[in-house]
C-alpha cells in the first residue's frame, strides 16, 4: 500500500492537502508541532526523519514545509536556510535511501525578476536577489543532487483562505480604509493553492523514473500585484480604492522580482495539468472565505 508523507500540514498548501485526501489513510500528515492528526516532525532532523519514513513505510513525500516570511528571512537566515535548503536536502536523502518519490515545492524567487519580456522556463539560469530566493535555490539544489526519484514544481503568489497571504490582507485592508496603494510594476501570475494541490495529487502517480526534473505551476493569466488588489476588491464587493504605486514607494527588507511570470508548457504537456485562469480561481477562493 502506498503511504504518503506530507511535511508542512498547516502551512496554505498542506492544509489543501489534507482537506482533498480527507478520510484517506495512504497519506500521513507532519509539521513542526502536533496537533490532531497531524503528527510532528522536523524535517531538518536527518534521524527523526530517516526513522519516520522507515517505521511508516512511507513510498512518497510531498515537501509543503518552508519558511515563506520573505521579509524577516533577510534578519533570520540561518532558521530560513535550515528549513529551506537543508531540510529538503535531508528528506530527499532519506527518499533516496527507500526509493520514495519526493515532490518539492520552489518559487519564483530563484529568479532575479529582470526578465523584460515573456517569462521563466525551467532551465533559466537562476539568480535570487534575496535571502529567501538563495534558500530555496539551495535546496532545490539539494534535492537534485540527492540523486532521489521525484520532482521540483516552482510555484508564485500563493493564497488560500488559510494561514497569512496577499488576499486575505486586501481583504481586511479593504474593509478598514477607502484607499490603499499597491505596487504596479511587479508582475506574476496568482496561485490558488488549492488548484496546486490537486495538481501534485494528479502528479504524484505519475512521477515514473524522473530525478529532480523541474516544473513550474500557476494558475493561468498574468497580473500586477495592483491589478490582482484591484479584482478582489470587486470581487468581494469592498469599495476600496486600489492606488497604483511602484516598487520604489514601498520599499522592503528584501528584494522582489519584478518579474514572477513562470511559463507552464512543460508540466502541461508531460502530466497533463490543465490551468484555470486566476480569476476564476480567485473567485472560487472568495466563496470559502
Amino acid at each position: 500500500m502506498e503511504k504518503i508523507l506530507v511535511t508542512g500540514a498547516f502551512g496554505q498548501l498542506g492544509t489543501e492537502l489534507r482537506l482533498l485526501t480527507e478520510g484517506r489513510t495512504d497519506f500521513l500528515f507532519t509539521d513542526i508541532r502536533e496537533e490532531g492528526p497531524v503528527r510532528r516532525l522536523d524535517i531538518t532532523d536527518a534521524m527523526a526523519v530517516r526513522h519516520f519514513i522507515r517505521d511508516n513505510g512511507i513510498t512518497g513525500i510531498i515537501n509543503c514545509a518552508a519558511y515563506t516570511d520573505v521579509n524577516k528571512a533577510e534578519s533570520d537566515q540561518a532558521l530560513c536556510n535550515a528549513i529551506n535548503a537543508d531540510g529538503p536536502g535531508v528528506l530527499a536523502r532519506a527518499a533516496r535511501r527507500c526509493n520514495a518519490a519526493l515532490i518539492h515545492i520552489s518559487t519564483e524567487y530563484v529568479f532575479d525578476g529582470k526578465r523584460r519580456s515573456g517569462g521563466y522556463v525551467e532551465t533559466d539560469r537562476r539568480h535570487p536577489l534575496s535571502a529567501y530566493g538563495r534558500s530555496k535555490r539551495d535546496g532545490e539544489d539539494r534535492v537534485r543532487r540527492s540523486g532521489c526519484c521525484g520532482v521540483i514544481i516552482r510555484t508564485s503568489w500563493l493564497y488560500s483562505p488559510f494561514g497569512k497571504n496577499f488576499v486575505k490582507t486586501m481583504l481586511r485592508l479593504g474593509a478598514e480604509k477607502s484607499e490603499i496603494g499597491v505596487v504596479r510594476d511587479q508582475v506574476g501570475s496568482p496561485t490558488y493553492a488549492r488548484d496546486l494541490a490537486e495538481a501534485i495529487l494528479a502528479m504524484l502517480p505519475q512521477i515514473g523514473d524522473r530525478h529532480g526534473d523541474i516544473y513550474h505551476f500557476t494558475n493561468d493569466g498574468i497580473c500586477s500585484w495592483a491589478d490582482f488588489a484591484s479584482a478582489i476588491m470587486h470581487e468581494a464587493g469592498l469599495p476600496c480604492r486600489v492606488r497604483p504605486i511602484t516598487t520604489a514607494e514601498y520599499p522592503s527588507p528584501a528584494v522582489r522580482p519584478a518579474c514572477s511570470i513562470l511559463l507552464k508548457e512543460k508540466i502541461q504537456r508531460d502530466f497533463g495539468i490543465v490551468l484555470k485562469p486566476w480569476q476564476q480561481s480567485l473567485k472560487d477562493c472568495l466563496t470559502r472565505l
